[in-house]
Order: structure tokens, then C-alpha cells, then sequence
């Protein structure tokens, strides 16, 4: 990829929308995929009261509207102010009872684990029906939208994000009759949860282009060093709760 495209992926700019500041890519196709749409507020004249408590406005009860889901609310129903990443604004922005704790739950995500995605981990990773593993670091693209794989030499490989249709957890120390975690996108429990199962590995399955039915590739955490092992245990846990946002932005 040359300079002057990886420049263009990574483009930013300062708009002014009625709910605040937004820091969003210069142009638009180069948006991150676990991104939300501005949701359309409801129109003043339509919501005489709160839509959580039912109190009427007037004079002294002002309506706000939550920047998350648009709707309309009292102060009381929504007064706080959260950071909400998905939508690019650059301060915490007024959200509802109902959307404030989502909007930190995923803060999680931005703060701890995007960064991990970011630095990447080494893994053995197979194409498709190889049987020989290649050893490679695979890491999430600045602007989130492209799995980096790189492996010896020239060995570069770039994976579309919002073409990942299918993402199936490898597991081990499973409880007696527990089956492996598949995900199609919702994702589905965490990979912590059932017993003692730590994450091994992540089968990724996806369109490609000029290719007919979906690719597949392998993620397998190597044996070698602990802390590497560590790392790549890490970053799967990542990449599986970055398969919810996604499936949660295709679905708005």
C-alpha cells in the first residue's frame, strides 16, 4: 500500500452535528466498521412528555434528547454525560438511563482491548485447507478496518473487517459435554465464560474478492514463549468482542 493511500484511509475531520463535535474520517467508505449512524432525533412536537417517566414537559421541564438512540427525555432520565466512541464524538455526550450504561460497557472495548488489537500477537496462521501453518503477527489496521497479517520477507495479506461473515472460538479445558464457542456474527458468550476454557485459537471465514463462497483462515496462539502465548490469548478475547460491535453496527 503506498504512503499517499494509507494517508487517505486515515484522513480525519472536525464536523459540527447538533449533538456535539464528531472527529470523523475525511471520507466516508474509510469509516471504521464497528461504527453507529447519528441516530434521527424525534421531533420536539411529537414527544410532549418523557419517553422514560411520562413527566410533561413545560417551562421549567426541558426535553433533551439522548445522542445515542434520538429519543427524548427529561433531565432526570437523561443527565449524563458518557463518552460515545462509536459515534466518533469528541467529548462525553448527553445519553439516557437506558444508553449510558451500553456506551460504557463499550469504552472497555476502546480503551483496553482496541489497543491490543492495534498492537497485534503472533499466531500460526492457515489458509484455508494448507496444511502448513505460516507463522505471522496479525494486528487490526489503524483505521480499524483491515486485519494486517505479515509474515516473512514480503508475506503481506490484508483482510476486509466488514467482510468477516463467521467467527467460530477454539477453546480448551472445556466442562465434560460443553461444545466449542461458535459465533455467526452475533457473537456469542465470552470466550472466559464455561469453566476453566481459555481461548486457543479463532477460525475467521469471509468473503474475498473474485473469490466464489466464503475464505477461511486459522489463528492458532503458538507454544513457545508464555508471554507471547499471553498475548495472543489476549487479543483473540479482543477480536471477540470486536465480532459483537460488528454485528451490532450492521444490524442499526
Amino acid at each position: 500500500m503506498s504512503s499517499e493511500v494509507a494517508a487517505r484511509r486515515d484522513a480525519k475531520k472536525l464536523v459540527r452535528s447538533p449533538s456535539g463535535l464528531r472527529m470523523v474520517p475525511e471520507h466516508r467508505a474509510y469509516g471504521s466498521p464497528f461504527g453507529l449512524e447519528e441516530p434521527p432525533w424525534v421531533p420536539d412536537k411529537e414527544c410532549p412528555r418523557c419517553m422514560q417517566c411520562d413527566t410533561k414537559f413545560d417551562f421549567l421541564t426541558r426535553k433533551h434528547h439522548c445522542r445515542r438512540c434520538g429519543k427524548c427525555f427529561c433531565d432526570k432520565c437523561c443527565g449524563q454525560k458518557v463518552a460515545l466512541r462509536r459515534m466518533c464524538f469528541v467529548d462525553p455526550v448527553r445519553q439516557c438511563a437506558g444508553c449510558a450504561p451500553v456506551s460504557r460497557r463499550e469504552a472497555d472495548f476502546y480503551d483496553r482491548q482496541l489497543k491490543l488489537l492495534l498492537s497485534g500477537a503472533a499466531f500460526l496462521v492457515t489458509f484455508g485447507n494448507s496444511e502448513k501453518p505460516d507463522t505471522m503477527v496479525c494486528r487490526l489496521s489503524s483505521n480499524q478496518r483491515f486485519l494486517l497479517l505479515d509474515g516473512d520477507g514480503d508475506d503481506h495479506r490484508e483482510i476486509e473487517v466488514a467482510r468477516i461473515a463467521a467467527v467460530q472460538m477454539l477453546t480448551e479445558g472445556l466442562p465434560p459435554g460443553d461444545t466449542l464457542t461458535h459465533t455467526s456474527l452475533p457473537a456469542s458468550r465470552p470466550v472466559a465464560e464455561g469453566g476453566n476454557a481459555r481461548a486457543t485459537g479463532m477460525t475467521l471465514q469471509y468473503t474475498a474478492p473474485g473469490v466464489e463462497g466464503l475464505a477461511q483462515l486459522t489463528l492458532t496462539a503458538g507454544e513457545d514463549a508464555e508471554g507471547s502465548r499471553r498475548q495472543a490469548t489476549a487479543w483473540l478475547a479482543a477480536m471477540h468482542k470486536a465480532a459483537k460491535l460488528l454485528h451490532e453496527s450492521r444490524d442499526q
